[in-house]
Order: structure tokens, then C-alpha cells, then sequence
């Protein structure tokens, strides 16, 4: 039986109605899926979390002093199904939903079941290094579905598939063009396309979330992470392009993440080594920088990864992925996005050189984000993870903060009808076929 209520939500989840939600809460009873409501910690209530459709002043706010919410008389006489499954949650399970992580190896080894069955964790990436041939790949997703039976939730199953270069699918799969490619065809229906491509491939072998589009806009001929990853050199051009293929993404039920806010475009230094330093002020930065982002939440967004750079401008001591200025005073009250935003992986050079991973843990999530990417060994989840828990019980972080995130993540999962249904071995012919008919104005002679 699915996890959650199959009634499709087509609106953004912070901002429907009261009557939906009831509406929405007496399908889910009638269907019988929706656990004890009885058995919550802290400080859930029976409403959505204030901050989830609060003012955006909240998101500025330390966790740890953030007064808990009051429910409305009538959100507290009809819970949606959502506060309905965050109430019966334990706080660690709540805590494993903010958790997205990678693994060792092509087989669901020990420590990748023991990170789903025990610490509950919400979502995987797979890297190449997991990646197989398509039936390896196939029973790989299918066999850490399985271990998520029991969990709260379904997996977010993710992986980068941007298309050149960044490609982690097997050599079954036609290949896609860089992004510079196909920026150079100008065409925002192309895109639109290749973000529907991307999405049946990705989704033909199990993933459910896919680490695009690449919204940095390639400003700096020198960076050495970004260059063909960006439709181009031009802010219009990047926002129309990127647009299109997250909204292809999300027309064949694949949950884009746009990156990397606030942008790396600039950049001369790869943060997956050490952390790169832009001295542009805010006002630079809404110049060039900002404006594929801000179109992407116009644009409903439904997750935004935020990037290892420190702006000394705007935050001296920390960098976009852990200021509270940067994720809570920025992205999510003056631009006022209100969905899921996640890291970039906190085990890159530009955060482990430079901060202690565990106080990077607490302080994203005291700055707003709601996932955090730890892409590379178990002692790292767990260290995360350990460290999220004490600040918890300690006091530092608020658990209505942790109820912010998790009510986010809960209803993504919701909007996308996430479920860990096993994926059959996919026939690639027809597919194969489109890609390689779309890709043809875009590969060189």
C-alpha cells in the first residue's frame, strides 16, 4: 500500500488551502495508509510548522529561539495528511528524512542498508562509481528500495544526470550533449525536451530525483568546475533554457534540483577541493547571478542546491551552504522561496578543509536548509547525523525547526507520489531512439 494518499496535489504545498487540506486528510483516513498521530515528540502540532507558510522573517530567525507555532482553530480541527504523518514520527526518524547520502560500491552493501533500515535515512545519490551495467544498476535501486520498507517515507533515489560530461547513467543509455550544446541552439523547446529525456532515462532505472538543471550562468572563462555544464555565458539565456528542461523534468515526474544557487558560474576555484571566494556584493549578484533562480521560484521550484562559496560581502565567515544570511534572509525571505533546499555535499574540500563537518551540520540547518548531501562515507552520515540529534536534544536547534524541514521534504515526496515500487529492466530501444533524434542538431560533425 502506497505511503501516502495517491490524490495527486497540483498546487505548491505551502500555500494550499485549508480546504484542501482537509480534503486531502479525509482520503488519505479513508484509505487507511496513515499511521498513529499520537506518538509525535516535541513540539508538533497539529498544523503545518509556522515556517513552512510563516512570513519570511522566520527562516532569519535562530532555530533555537523561534517561538512554536499556533495553530489556527481550523488547521488544528483538520490536519492535513502531511502534520498528520510528521506527527507520528519519532525524531529520529525526522532526522533520517533530512539526510541524503551516498554509498560504497554496486551492491546494497551493509553500511548503505544499516544508513535506510536504522538511521532512516530519506534519500540516496548514486555516483558512476555505483553504476554498472543497466541490470546491475536496475537491482541496485530496487534493492535499496527494499531496505526502506517500514520507513516513513519512500527514498529520494537521485543522481546527477546533467548531460556531457556530468553523466552517471550506464553506457546502455544513448548520451546527452553538454548543456553548452545545446545553449548554442537557442531553443527553449529543445530544452524542454532533453529535461523530458532526462527524466525517462533516469526514471527507467529507478531514480526519482535528478541534480538539474545547471543554472549557473558561465560568467568566468577560467572556472574549472562549470564551463560546458552552463547553457551559456548570458543570463536570459540560461533562465529560458534552464527553465524549460525543469519543467520537462517535471512533466514526466522527475524531481529537478536547480544548482547551484547563488551561483558558481564565476568561480576559479572547484569546491569539490577547496572553498572558492567571490567578492561581488549583493547588488552584483541580482545583476547576473540571482536571476535564473529568482525565475525558478516564480517558476515554483521544488528544490534549489545551495553551493560551497563564501561571499565576504555578504557573509564573512561562512559560506552560502551554511549563512544564515545567504539561505535565510536571502534565498528564502527577500526572494521568499518556501520549498525544499538542500547542500551541496558537505564532504567537498570546500567545506572538510575548513569547517568541522558536524558544526556544518547544525549550522545549514540553523540557516534554512532542509537536506544535507553527504555524499561519501558511513562515518560521515554518522557523524551528521549524531550531530543533528545532540543539537536537538541540547537545545540548539528548536525540534519545530526540524519540523519545518522535514513537512517540506514530506510533501515533495507527496506532490511527486514517491513510492519504492520495484522498477522492471527497462527496453531502452524506444528511448534510445528519441534521445538520439533530439541530439542530432547539437552534436558536431
Amino acid at each position: 500500500m502506497k505511503w501516502f494518499s495517491r490524490q495527486k496535489i497540483k498546487n505548491k504545498y505551502p500555500r494550499r488551502s485549508l480546504l484542501l487540506l482537509a480534503a486531502s486528510a479525509c482520503l488519505l483516513l479513508a484509505s487507511g495508509c496513515e499511521g498513529n498521530g499520537n506518538s509525535a515528540q516535541g513540539s508538533t502540532t497539529g498544523s503545518a510548522p509556522a515556517a513552512v507558510s510563516a512570513s519570511p522573517a522566520a527562516a532569519q530567525t535562530p532555530a533555537a529561539t523561534e517561538a512554536p507555532a499556533t495553530p489556527s482553530p481550523a488547521a488544528s480541527a483538520t490536519p492535513d495528511p502531511i502534520s498528520r504523518k510528521l506527527a507520528g514520527m519519532t525524531l529520529e526518524e525526522k532526522i533520517g528524512q533530512m539526510l541524503l547520502v551516498g554509498i560504497q560500491g554496486k551492491t546494497a552493501g551493509a553500511e548503505a542498508r544499516k544508513m535506510i533500515a536504522e538511521d532512516k535515512v530519506g534519500g540516496i545519490i548514486l555516483y558512476s562509481n555505483n553504476v554498472g551495467n543497466l541490470k546491475e544498476l536496475v537491482q541496485l535501486t530496487n534493492a535499496l528500495k527494499q531496505s526502506n520498507a517500514g520507513n516513513p517515507a519512500p527514498l529520494f533515489m537521485s543522481v546527477d544526470q546533467e548531460g556531457g560530461k556530468v553523466s552517471r547513467l550506464p553506457d546502455d543509455y544513448a548520451t546527452f550533449p553538454s548543456n553548452a550544446a545545446v545553449g548554442s541552439g537557442d531553443n527553449a523547446a529543445a530544452a524542454g525536451t532533453m529535461g523530458e529525456l532526462l527524466a525517462r532515462a533516469v526514471k527507467s532505472s529507478g531514480f526519482n530525483m535528478d541534480f538539474a538543471p545547471v543554472l549557473d550562468i558561465n560568467s568566468n572563462p577560467d572556472n574549472p568546475v562549470i564551463g560546458d555544464r552552463s547553457f551559456g555565458s548570458s543570463a536570459e539565456l540560461v533562465t529560458r533554457l534552464g527553465i524549460a528542461e525543469m519543467q520537462g523534468l517535471e512533466r514526466e515526474g522527475v524531481i529537478p534540483v536547480v544548482k547551484h544557487y547563488p551561483g558558481h558560474g564565476d568561480t576559479s576555484v572547484d569546491s569539490h577541493l577547496e572553498l572558492p571566494v567571490i567578492n561581488k556584493t549583493e547588488a552584483q549578484l541580482a545583476e547576473l547571478e540571482w536571476l535564473p533562480f529568482q525565475a525558478a521560484i516564480r517558476e515554483k521550484a521544488d528544490a534549489v542546491m545551495v553551493a560551497h562559496i563564501l561571499y565576504p560581502k555578504l557573509d564573512p565567515d561562512k559560506p552560502a551552504s551554511l549563512s544564515q544570511v545567504i539561505i535565510g534572509q536571502q534565498l528564502r525571505g527577500q526572494m521568499g522561496y518556501d520549498g525544499v533546499v538542500i547542500t551541496d555535499d558537505l564532504t567537498m574540500g570546500a567545506i572538510v578543509k575548513n569547517y568541522s563537518l558536524p558544526a556544518a551540520a547544525v549550522d545549514t540547518v540553523l540557516a534554512g536548509s532542509d537536506i544535507l548531501l553527504v555524499a561519501h562515507e558511513y562515518k560521515n552520515e554518522q557523524a551528521v547525523r549524531t550531530a543533528l540529534l545532540d543539537s536537538v536534544k541540547n537545545g540548539k536547534i528548536s525540534e519545530s525547526r526540524i519540523d519545518e524541514s522535514v513537512y517540506r521534504i514530506l510533501a515533495l515526496k507527496a506532490k511527486y507520489q514517491l513510492t519504492d515500487e520495484a522498477v522492471s529492466l527497462p527496453d531502452l530501444a524506444g528511448l534510445n531512439s528519441d534521445i538520439q533524434a533530439w541530439r542530432k542538431p547539437f552534436i558536431r560533425k
